[in-house]
């Protein structure tokens, strides 16, 4: 595949900075910036595959760590939503900065507790267009966050996930923008079944191909 770029970044936060992967294929007019679950980070093995899927559809990705590695030292940090969302932010103040980024449309990838500052992020930020959440706690937005978000969000779950289901159904009643449930056939809350990340991979890029809209120059 031709790249338009594919590296290693760092970026800066508060006194500090975080590594991350930014891939960039040649024709893409979009990138999705992922928020991963507690304990995971750049390298997710699971987001890693969503992010390969997305570049096959020429659909850019920046995964990132949330966390500093002395953050992360603090388990409690891997829960702290408000963190996980300044964080967030952050990196998406950073990307659309880089010249390489600038023309491209942007939406969210999160993952288990990683939806959650997902939402709240782009219930705060009016340039992300599109949200996916695999297994995820879009509860743990909060309902205002829930309320005010607006970009059309996916939420993905396993059927046998039943907690996180009624953890979701309640969440997409409080969100007022155009939102989605899917149910995927046959799996657990991490997707580990033949076929369902693949499942995860189709309904996440149709939902990026078709709410990521070109940003005009």
């Amino acid at each position: 595949m031709d790249w338009r770029l594919n590296d290693t970044v760092i970026i800066p936060v508060q006194n500090s900075f975080v590594y991350g992967e930014l891939e960039i294929p040649l024709h893409a007019q979009s990138v999705v910036i992922f928020s991963h679950g507690s304990g995971s980070s750049r390298l997710s093995p699971r987001n890693q595959f969503v992010a390969r899927y997305l570049h096959q559809q020429n659909i850019g990705t920046l995964l990132f760590d949330l966390l500093t590695e002395k953050e992360d030292l603090n388990y409690q940090n891997r829960f702290d939503i408000t963190l996980l969302t300044k964080r967030l932010i952050r990196a998406t103040e950073w990307l659309v900065e880089q010249p390489v980024a600038r023309q491209l449309s942007l939406g969210y990838f999160g993952a288990s507790t990683g939806a959650a500052s997902a939402i709240r992020a782009a219930s705060l930020l009016p340039n992300i267009q599109a949200v996916v959440s695999r297994g995820g706690r879009p509860d743990l937005a909060g309902t205002v966050y829930l309320i005010k978000l607006e970009a059309p969000s996916l939420l993905i779950v396993g059927s046998l996930d039943t907690e996180v289901i009624r953890l979701n159904e309640w969440a997409a009643a409080q969100i007022k923008g155009k939102n989605k449930l899917e149910i995927v056939p046959g799996a657990t809350h991490l997707f580990e079944e033949a076929g369902t990340m693949d499942k995860v991979c189709e309904l996440a890029a149709a939902w990026f191909r078709h709410y990521l809209i070109p940003v005009e120059a």
